[in-house]
């Protein structure tokens, strides 16, 4: 897939607090929120990472999070090896973002084809 937004319809940025606005948050398992972007409808939704405080397999719980919610490309910060495997299976596409910005300067980077493929 190229990061051309007719090839995606959900993109989700790792976020710091419940709001697009935020912070974008650079781990991926323990991110407290995922903002997620319907490119077809141009809803902005917040999800909380039920599995955040989680004593261990919280990167996957968080790609399953991915699936449920119908996410086509991912950016975070850092992702461990059993979440990059759980997404690589689902396709999930992950571009790394660790400018510090917020949750819409990692979308408008990413639109902007600024970010790197990670997986």
């Amino acid at each position: 897939m190229s990061n051309n937004l007719l090839d995606i319809m959900k993109l989700c940025v790792t976020a710091k607090a419940n709001d697009v606005d935020a912070l974008a948050e650079e781990r991926f398992g323990r991110a407290p929120y995922f903002a997620i972007f319907d490119e077809e409808s141009g809803a902005e939704t917040t999800v909380q990472n039920a599995g955040a405080a989680g004593a261990g397999g919280v990167g996957v719980r968080a790609a399953q999070t991915m699936v449920d919610n119908g996410v086509k490309v991912l950016i975070t910060g850092q992702i461990g090896g059993n979440a990059n495997a759980a997404l690589s299976a689902a396709g999930i596409e992950v571009y790394e973002y660790r400018a510090g910005g917020s949750v819409k300067d990692a979308v408008a980077a990413y639109r902007a084809g600024k970010l790197s493929r990670i997986l």
